[in-house]
């Protein structure tokens, strides 16, 4: 039996039942089960495909069972999909490998009697294949629940709200940032590719690149060295807005796990003083792994609720990185589970971002920065949480600020979008503190 589709299987079965989040998941599987590179690839291509596509997947096994998937055995289901997933997804596996696998998979798994049926559908689907027409309702087409759907057409109109769904399920390449406390652009390239690694410059920001073929990226000898991090280039973007600058103070009030200081770190030379806070002292430790792994030395961390105010940091910071809490709708495309949560907990995440907002506010001296993001698109997080601290916090103003190419100058704030900008979907705000 293949290792890959049984760990795609594990991945799917253990979200299921811990309601566990599928990237951390798969990246422990696969670390415990030590898979070659390529099986790891390919196991991480069918787990992420099978969650990008179940609503439509399950459509269209709909049709070739019996009674429909809705009484089906979890792991018979989770079987079938992963099958139809490459039989209808996946160009490059012979429908017959994927069916026998199928198979095999629902014998290992004691379902001896349940062979027959999965071998039945599936082989039903494949001869059937090119005669299928995709479903007109959007939300089944893409797999998206009928809310964000229709929270997309609100704000996009259907035709382009379409393009951002498809967008969300279309697989994308890993976007690294070079570390020059470590390495040139040269040296890096070539290092990756000593290991196989396949390497793009990034289409319009420097010193990131794209990446792939990379398996276990943690187990990367380059990694491990600190020559680069990990870093979308939406994220990327916001610590461009910051400015920051060698010699600066920067408090980052939501830190973990990282990203933003370390590029932040980056962008000063590793001259200056960064304060990376988080709520949760695991988290913290991760950033401090982080920041020794790169070579980072100008950052401390501490343990701080960004709602609850230091005065020894009021008017003390250059500029307050502040990446809040949010309900993470931008990165779909990264972490297609977050579509099928409950969606009633966001009623509340704007008043939590409102309340970190402010108090950071209090850290940033006159004529310092202050940038806000998320990396949701929900206009009640973004422009409504801004608007609301703006209207009741004196002092402040948006800043335009200009990023490459394709997205370019700003009136102070912007939504990245993936079908748009082809990056997560971000927002970023920057703000001037003009008096006290």
């Amino acid at each position: 039996m293949s290792a890959a589709r049984e760990v795609a299987l594990e991945v799917l079965t253990t979200c299921r039942k811990a309601d566990a989040w599928a990237d951390g998941t798969l990246k422990s599987i696969l670390r415990r089960r030590q898979l070659s590179r390529r099986d790891g690839a390919l196991a991480a291509r069918i787990t992420y495909a099978v969650l990008q596509n179940r609503m439509l997947l399950d459509y269209y096994l709909d049709g070739f069972c019996k009674n429909g998937t809705r009484d089906l055995e979890p792991v018979i289901l989770d079987i079938l999909r992963i099958g139809a997933c490459q039989i209808l997804l996946m160009d490059k596996i012979p429908h017959s490998a994927a069916v026998n696998e199928a198979v095999t998979m629902a014998k290992v798994h004691h379902r001896a009697k349940a062979a027959g049926m999965v071998n039945a559908v599936l082989r039903n689907l494949s001869r059937s294949k090119t005669s299928l027409t995709p479903p007109e309702d959007l939300s089944i087409r893409y797999s998206h629940p009928k809310w964000l759907v229709d929270r997309y057409v609100a704000l996009l109109g259907r035709e382009e709200a379409e393009r951002c769904l498809a967008a969300n399920n279309t697989p994308v390449p890993t976007t690294i940032q070079r570390n020059p406390l470590r390495i040139s652009g040269e040296g890096l390239i070539g290092e990756l590719e000593a290991e196989g690694i396949r390497v793009e410059n990034h289409p319009f920001l420097s010193d990131c690149y794209e990446i792939s073929g990379t398996g276990d990226l943690e187990q990367c000898v380059a990694f491990a060295g600190g020559y680069f991090m990990v870093q979308d280039a939406a994220a990327r973007m916001m610590t461009i807005a910051a400015g920051c600058r060698p010699g600066q103070r920067v408090i980052d009030v939501c830190a973990a796990p990282g990203g933003k200081s370390f590029s932040a770190a980056m962008d000063m030379g590793n001259r200056g003083q960064i304060t990376a806070c988080d709520i949760h002292p695991h988290k913290l430790r991760l950033v401090e792994r982080g920041a020794e792994r790169l070579g980072i030395t100008c950052m401390e961390t501490v343990l701080a609720d960004g709602r609850e105010p230091h005065e020894e940091w009021f008017a003390a910071a250059d500029t307050v990185l502040c990446d809040v809490p949010c309900s993470g709708l931008g990165v779909i495309r990264k972490k297609p589970d977050l579509r099928y949560k409950d969606p009633k907990a966001l009623s509340a995440l704007p008043a939590i971002q409102l309340a970190i907002l402010t108090n950071a506010s209090r850290y940033v001296r006159p004529g310092g920065v202050l940038v806000y993001s998320t990396c949701t698109i929900l206009p009640e997080e973004n422009e409504g949480v801004i608007s609301a601290f703006l209207s009741q916090c004196g002092g402040f103003r948006k800043e335009p600020f200009a990023l490459p190419a394709p997205v370019g100058e700003t009136d102070g704030e912007i939504t990245l979008w993936p079908h748009r900008h082809h990056t997560d979907g971000f927002y970023i705000c920057k703000l001037r503190k003009i008096h006290d």
